[in-house]
């Protein structure tokens, strides 16, 4: 049985803390503990790649040799103010997978697929689709037990995976082919922080377009900004522009504020330094979560995610898996 980093490890050892040598600091949001890990200790579930829905289940591995050897030296060329094609796709490729497979990301992804799934079966209702409820269900129709409770739709998290590894090629070519910000981070005590989920959104001018922060070690990240109008794109990305802009002391606390609270569950550090407990701490009742945007005049409802009040203390309750069944395509088409 394999265990699979959805963090590569390749991301988490630039964080490993100069005293500790090959382990960093880490935090967890649910207890408040902290521990000293290594990367591969971390941020892996068993057979986490491995998805059946598709017909090749590990699939997403052969996207990530591609990624995971060049992933130092992009983010050198990046701080360097010179990224070439190459580099481009690794870090639009490693954004992505994260955006595919790690927990929170499936989590999230999942709540779309359901509030998709519950409108469809709405409008269905309300065009007289399905016949009488039973007497049982006291006379309440779809829409009715929908809105109750007394229905759930439950969505596998692997469905939702299994569609954005098909398509995580797409995914690549839109986040290499917009503008990306290179953010470098000179202050040493408040360098960035990484996680188990570390994508920070920052809402654009477009209420319906998120820009995501990528920490790519301690002193630099990335700011994707799509543009919602560019369509399509290559890989020999094109549209692709750039800008290295070192950032304020004031700018670095707020992208780890962001990344804190965008956590999953465990926030890991290189230097454990006063400040960096009471932050988390102040900062641990959020997670990443989808949030409906009305899109208006008719058009379908549209969803992006953005951190939410969560509560760590309240019991969690999770919702049993759907049952599994083929796709009759993989990732390379």
């Amino acid at each position: 049985m394999a265990l699979d980093h959805y963090v590569s490890q390749v991301h988490l050892k630039r964080f490993y803390s100069p005293e500790l040598g090959e382990l960093m600091h880490a935090t967890r949001k649910s207890d408040l503990k902290s521990f000293t890990p290594n990367s591969k200790a971390v941020c892996r579930t068993d057979e986490g790649n491995t998805n059946d829905f598709l017909t090749e289940p590990r699939a997403i591995e052969e996207f990530l040799k591609t990624i995971e050897g060049k992933y130092n030296g992009s983010v050198s060329l990046l701080e360097s103010g010179k990224p070439n094609t190459e580099a481009v796709y690794v870090i639009a490729g490693f954004l992505s997978y994260l955006l595919t497979c790690s927990p929170a990301a499936m989590r999230m992804n999942a709540e779309v697929v359901k509030g998709n799934m519950e409108a469809f079966a709405k409008a269905a209702d309300a065009k007289g689709a399905f016949p009488p409820p039973p007497t049982e269900l006291g006379g309440k129709d779809l829409t009715d037990l929908l809105d109750s409770g007394g229905i759930k739709i439950v969505v596998d998290p692997k469905m939702p995976q299994a569609v954005g590894i098909a398509n995580i090629l797409d995914r690549v070519a839109a986040f290499g082919n917009c503008q990306w910000d290179v953010l470098i981070n000179e202050h040493k005590e408040c360098q960035f922080f990484t996680s188990d989920f570390p994508v920070a959104n920052e809402q654009s001018d477009d209420r319906c377009v998120v820009n995501r922060v990528l920490p790519l070690a301690p002193h630099i990240a990335v700011r994707f900004k799509p543009d919602i109008n560019e369509r399509g794109g290559d890989f020999a990305f094109k549209n692709f522009s750039f800008k290295r802009k070192k950032i304020t002391r004031q700018e670095a606390i707020e992208i780890n504020r962001l990344l804190a609270r965008s956590a999953e569950d465990t926030v890991f550090y290189a230097h454990d330094q006063n400040w960096v407990e009471p932050f988390i701490r102040k900062n641990r009742n959020y997670r990443m979560d989808t949030q409906k945007i009305d899109a208006g005049n008719g058009l379908p409802t549209r969803y992006h995610q953005r951190v939410v009040s969560f509560d760590r203390n309240a019991p969690q309750v999770a919702d049993a898996a759907a049952p599994k069944a083929p796709l009759q395509n993989g990732l390379l088409g």
